[in-house]
């Protein structure tokens, strides 16, 4: 047969999704109609409702029933007309009616609500109750005090209502009791069901964080209790696919009749089908385990002593709950598992009989269900050991795909750092603490999640793997201990400049155990690591505090343990004094913020990027926006925007060389519209980490220095200055500029339509425009393969530039300016200074010495440190005269705003900032289109009317008083300038 292979990155978010969907129904509401008697009886020790919510708290299990308590049958029927009950439970002693009467007058009001008598001892069942066939009651329970029963009672009847549902969605196990006698069922019931939640919570311990823990209790095994051997029958064979396992009495109905020896031919039956499924028989008689044996069935003495203890062994030992006992053929044990880690390591070197043994008979399936991992549980069930040519292929396909759920059920899910259990291989996001892990690591995590709950778009773009880096958060109650045991609140009491406040800190030492555990993650991990901050607000809704703390990173490739571990303390130490600096203190004098108000969690990632001889540094970093200030062309400004650079993300915060582009539409380039404008914006320089020395060391690389390199080969064209020509490869000889063509152009790799949805999803699940920092690592064997990682994700809303402003009614009547072409946004109140080009005095043929004038008070505004507004016709920056004013960026390089007029002297369509494209987006400067004779408006009377500060053959500088303010809305491309208050 074909061997299945399992796509966990679908199956993992949907088994979690799935089990949201199990045990949907529930018995919430309880009515017990009881005799004051038999209610004394059985509330001796409490009241029936406090009992049922002490065991399920006991258990770790949600959503107790309530129990609402009737002591007559009227007053019970009474209650079934006026309120909604999921069970009844009836005792024997009714003072207006019997048990029988009244559980047939509730089936003629409520057919499908079950109803259980509940008798305080076997004398209080009439010895025709015994034979449950009667109509009206479907179960009869003995108390004997044990308040498990009540847990039981209740659970039993919701596995019955939900197995059908549990099993078709979720292969749910099921796990079938045949015993007829109230007494027996009445004790064992409790005892399974106790049983089996304590070894399904047991089992689920390892690398799963509480919630997930929660949801996949909800995927334990259902028991299906039988009085004969047709109800068995029935069960079985409708539930044959989803058999955990059976326990049978062996003296039970069979055909009406009692039949001494029902449940033999029960488990035998089943064996010749189903050769390896764990079988327990139950017996009062000793002698029965003879038969037990001929037919490979486990047996218990039902009058043994240890009854209970036995039962526990085989839940242990034969349901898979336990350790995974590799045992050679003749029961030998000789290695043991606690966990998937364990069994993946024990079956890599496991002699192949062994392998084969264990196989054979479905014992990797039925211990790994018993984890609830249920596809690979249900696959591995599917697959015989037969079909697989060689026992090396079989250990390499149960290795595989052990080693893939490992990985792929730690996606999403943040677990608790442990020294024993952790494994870098497969642990994706671990904490250490118990405290917040911080607005960065916050954002991480969600975007971890973000990417599980969409991995269907991902699967349009096989090439190009999406992830997050392996993460280590310290959370801040790390950073309280740290400060409080060093007393360091004198840093925040007392004015130390940034010196002290360094040295301070790192004379201070972490708590011991921290350093333990770092010692433990530092052994497993030698990837080079980058220590982020990650404080209470940072990259927060209100206060994002992006880019105010440090960031350090670390080659951490010493063979020296002690070395790495010394260098990685010092950096969290510095990542934790930088939330000390008089920069940090001013922002939060600014925004009324005390320091010590925002904790601080530190994250330890994995660095992305490749080893390029002494050089560690990504192909790509970048950082995606959903919102585009600044749509240029057919773009949209909800399409967003992406600026990317090649090596290490500090690039992109000194704004030289990044490349923009829209996803949507990542060929149209203003940056690059020509090949002047290539050679002047391309970038020329990159961060890379020297990985020689150990320490922290960013080093400032050209592209020429290191044209050889294959992600600057891949990434750069090739320029022929003989032909004034840009060739879009980087694998010939010449002058290398890094244009991206290989991925915007050519498209290698799926990058702009990747992004392009991470925006989306990412936008809608934050509720606002989002701001998410990638990078990019290429596959040096294939080019058109790669691995995109997410660094970060923040709302843009928190950004300055993404405040929100509206324009109002009043604000267009008292405007100086309207545009509805218009590219950035915010408000803008620092300029006092206008500049323009007399309206009168403007010739066509005269813009090259506008242009000259134009530099001339652009070079003394900016000497005194003074931006302006700048208005004239046409296109600014246009190398044809004709269509506007040809300023070069250093003619204009002081302006804080541009207004570029439509009219009768230069009628040419709007340039939307395109010749100065780069510099006014990394700038944040407006660029205004006034269209005059529509509905723009500029008001030239007021403009002309101002006093004069220097005039020009062409141009006119007025200063004001008092700031303009500038209101431009990005969403709508709108804006409007005001004069100020009078």
């Amino acid at each position: 047969m074909a061997i299945e292979e399992i796509d966990f990155s679908r199956q993992i978010y949907s088994n979690f999704r799935i089990f949201l969907e199990l045990m949907s129904r529930k018995i919430r509401e309880v009515l017990l109609v009881s005799s004051p008697y038999d209610a004394f009886i059985m509330e001796e020790d409490g009241t029936l409702a406090s009992r049922i919510i002490t065991e399920y708290s006991g258990l770790n299990l949600s959503m107790p029933p309530r129990v609402t308590r009737a002591s007559a049958a009227r007053e019970a029927l009474d209650l079934l007309e006026r309120r909604d009950f999921d069970m009844v439970i009836v005792t024997p002693h009714l003072d207006d009616s019997d048990p029988l009467t009244f559980a047939s007058d509730v089936k003629k009001k409520r057919p499908g609500l079950p109803v259980n008598l509940l008798a305080y001892g076997a004398r209080g069942i009439n010895q025709a109750l015994q034979n449950v066939s009667f109509e009206g009651i479907d179960r009869v329970y003995i108390w004997t005090g044990n308040s498990d029963l009540l847990l039981a009672l209740v659970k039993n009847a919701e596995d019955k209502m939900n197995v059908d549902n549990d099993t078709k969605t979720a292969r749910v196990r099921v796990l079938i009791l045949v015993e007829d006698s109230p007494i027996y069922y009445s004790i064992l019931l409790p005892y399974m069901y106790k049983e089996v939640v304590r070894q399904t919570q047991a089992v689920l311990q390892t690398g799963l964080n509480e919630e997930h823990r929660l949801l996949t209790m909800r995927a334990r095994p259902k028991i299906l209790l039988a009085h004969d051997f047709d109800e068995a029958l029935t069960l079985y064979n409708h539930y044959r696919p989803y058999l955990l396992g059976v326990f049978s009495d062996t003296r039970y109905p069979l055909g009406g009749t009692m039949d001494d020896f029902a449940g033999v031919k029960f488990l035998s039956q089943i064996r010749k089908e189903l050769p390896f499924l764990p079988l327990l028989m139950m017996s009062t008689d000793p002698s029965n385990s003879e038969k037990a044996r001929e037919i490979s069935a486990s047996f218990v003495d039902k009058n043994s002593p240890h009854l209970f203890s036995e039962i526990n062994d085989f839940f242990l030992n034969h349901l898979g709950f336990g350790d995974f006992v590799f045992r050679k053929p003749d029961g030998k044990e000789i290695a043991r598992a606690r966990n998937l880690k364990e069994l993946e390591e024990k079956v890599s070197g496991l002699p192949d009989s062994i392998l084969m043994y264990h196989a054979e008979r479905n014992h990797f399936s039925t211990w790994i269900m018993a984890r609830s991992e249920i596809t690979l549980a249900s696959v591995f069930r599917e697959v015989a050991a037969s079909d697989f040519p060689s026992a090396a292929e079989l250990r390499d396909y149960i290795v595989s795909h052990v080693h893939t759920l490992r990985k792929w059920r730690q996606k999403g899910i943040i677990t608790t750092f442990n020294r024993e259990d952790f494994d870098a291989d497969v642990t994706d996001f671990v904490r250490i603490g118990n405290g917040s892990m911080g607005g960065k690591a916050r954002g991480l995590a969600f975007l971890t999640n973000m990417l599980i709950k969409h991995s269907d778009f991902l699967e349009r773009y096989k090439t190009l793997t999406v992830d997050v880096p392996k993460t280590l958060v310290l959370c801040t109650d790390v950073f309280e201990s740290f400060m409080g045991d060093n007393h360091l609140e004198r840093c925040i009491r007392e004015e130390l400049c940034d010196d002290d406040v360094f040295r301070n800190f790192l004379a201070a030492d972490l708590p011991g155990r921290i350093i333990d555990d770092l010692a433990a993650y530092l052994e497993q991990v030698t990837h080079p690591l980058a220590v982020r901050p990650s404080s209470l607000l940072q990259d927060a809704h209100v206060q994002p505090l992006h880019g105010l703390y440090r960031t350090i990173m670390l080659p951490n490739n010493e063979d020296n343990l002690q070395k790495r571990l010394h260098r990685l303390l010092r950096a969290i130490k510095l990542v934790y004094a930088s939330s000390f600096t008089e920069r940090t203190k001013e922002y939060f004098r600014k925004i009324a913020y005390h320091p010590r108000e925002e904790a601080m969690g530190v994250i330890i990632q994995r660095l992305v990027g490749q080893q390029t001889g002494d050089f560690f540094y990504p192909a790509i970093s970048g950082s995606a926006h959903s919102h585009n200030f600044y749509p240029v062309s057919h773009m949209k400004a909800d399409e967003g925007i992406c600026k990317i650079v090649l090596g290490l993300g500090k690039t992109l915060r000194e704004e030289d060389g990044a490349l923009r582009f829209s996803p949507r539409y990542p060929q149209t380039l203003p940056q690059f519209s020509t090949v002047e404008n290539i050679l002047k914006n391309a970038q020329r320089y990159f961060y890379a980490l020297d990985m020689n020395g150990g320490k922290e060391s960013l080093v400032r690389r050209t592209v020429n220095e290191a044209w050889k390199e294959y992600p600057i080969q891949m990434l750069s064209s090739t320029y022929a200055p003989d032909e004034r020509y840009i060739r879009d490869t980087g694998f010939i000889a010449g002058p290398k500029i890094v244009t991206f063509a290989s991925i915007l152009k050519d498209r290698l790799l799926p990058l702009p339509e990747v992004l392009e949805e991470l925006l989306r999803n990412g936008r809608q699940a934050l509720g606002c425009p989002v701001e998410i920092d990638f990078a990019v690592n290429l596959d040096r064997q294939d080019r058109h393969r790669g691995s995109l990682y997410l660094l970060s994700a923040r709302p843009m809303i928190a950004d300055k530039e993404s405040m929100e402003v509206q324009i109002t009614a009043a604000d267009r009547q008292k405007a100086l300016c309207i545009s509805h072409e218009t590219l950035g946004h915010g408000i803008h109140d620092e300029i006092s200074d206008i500049v323009y080009v007399k309206r009168k005095d403007f010739r066509i043929d005269r813009t090259a010495d506008i242009a000259r004038e134009i530099g001339s008070i652009n070079g003394a505004l900016l000497a005194d440190q003074r931006p302006y507004l700048l208005v004239g016709p046409g296109r600014w920056g246009s190398s044809d005269r004709w269509l506007g004013i040809p300023v070069k960026w250093q003619d204009i390089s002081g302006v804080g705003a541009i207004i570029e007029l439509r009219n009768e002297h230069i009628k040419a369509d709007s340039s939307m900032g395109f010749h100065f494209f780069k510099n006014i987006t990394a700038q944040g400067i407006p660029y205004i289109t006034v269209t005059e004779g529509s509905e723009d408006l500029l008001e030239w009377p007021w403009f002309e009317d101002a006093p004069i500060c220097k005039e020009t053959v062409f141009l006119r500088h007025i200063r004001l008083e008092k700031p303009l303010t500038i209101k431009i809305d990005g969403r709508k491309s709108m804006s409007v300038i005001l004069p100020a208050a009078p």
